[in-house]
């Protein structure tokens, strides 16, 4: 098991900026592929960004591309998401995940590991 907990959700106007958190724990944490979701009332979960365990390579939806950063600092077993130039539309329930494998994927049923959620309200 690898638990994850997310913080630095909130309510923020649209422009507005927030930075999520994703603390894990365990002694393989560092390396871990590590990818946030999100997930609105009434849709599916979908896919935000992911980076590889060393943070040399990231990948971004397209809906966020340009306005989120993922990082992680592995010291101290944490990944961030960096979200500027929020929308309405950005607001949903983030969570943080967690793969076993190196190579960097966008599906949710290839994470092994999750978090509890951390909800973000983007007002209008």
């Amino acid at each position: 098991q690898v638990p994850l907990v997310e913080s630095g959700g909130g309510l923020v106007q649209a422009g507005g900026s927030l930075r999520l958190s994703c603390a894990a724990s365990g002694r393989t944490a560092r390396s871990l592929t590590m990818g946030w979701f999100r997930q609105a009332p009434g849709k599916e979960r979908e896919f935000v960004a992911v980076i590889s365990w060393s943070g040399a390579s990231t990948y971004y939806a397209d809906s966020v591309k340009g306005r989120f950063t993922v990082s992680r600092d592995n010291a101290k077993n944490k990944v961030n998401l960096q979200m500027n130039s929020l929308k309405p539309e950005d607001t949903a329930v983030y969570y943080c995940a967690a793969r076993a494998r190196l190579d960097i994927v966008t599906t949710t049923r290839d994470y092994e590991y999750w978090g509890q959620g951390t909800q973000v309200t983007v007002s209008s």
